[in-house]
């Protein structure tokens, strides 16, 4: 049996893993067209450095790590991103999403603060440690811990009310 090529390799992890990233990046942004633009970026990134991240078996990681920083540099550089079309006329049609994606904790989720909202996804949903959090956003363990208690406070306080 011979092993799978970088493409192969590269676009079973896609097929698998997209709808899950896609997912983080809506978490972290709150925008399913900016998620989707993140996912993009990541993937060509995750592409070119494909033979050593699925070596050392940490493409997952460096994928999502993409799509928190590229979150990260779009809010720093406002003035350099290109609007595409006119803002008043030419809004995105809707599409339906599944219930699942239309969560009451979701709606939670994009009413807290960036930072709160990044460090509460990477520790509380997709399970990483405070050190691991710490690393990926490029602040304190301590940062950290404060914006997940307040972000989970938030949550706690309006998901309670519904």
């Amino acid at each position: 049996m011979s092993t799978p090529s970088r493409d192969e390799a590269f676009a079973e992890f896609v097929l698998a893993r997209r709808t899950h990233l896609r997912r983080i990046a809506y978490a972290v942004c709150g925008d399913w067209h900016q998620a989707e633009d993140l996912v993009q970026t990541a993937l060509t990134k995750l592409y070119v450095a494909w033979p050593r991240i699925h070596r050392e078996g940490a493409e997952e990681s460096y994928a999502r790590t993409i799509i928190v920083r590229a979150n990260i540099d779009e809010h720093r550089r406002p003035w350099t991103r290109e609007r595409v079309g006119l803002p008043e006329t030419d809004r995105p049609a809707t599409e339906p999403f599944p219930v699942e994606e239309r969560s009451a904790l979701f709606e939670a989720l994009q009413a807290l603060p960036t930072m709160q909202r990044k460090v509460v996804v990477l520790r509380h949903w997709l399970g990483l440690s405070v050190e691991e959090t710490a690393r990926e956003l490029k602040i304190g363990t301590g940062t950290v811990k404060s914006h997940s208690s307040r972000g989970l406070a938030k949550l706690q306080a309006v998901l309670t009310v519904r």
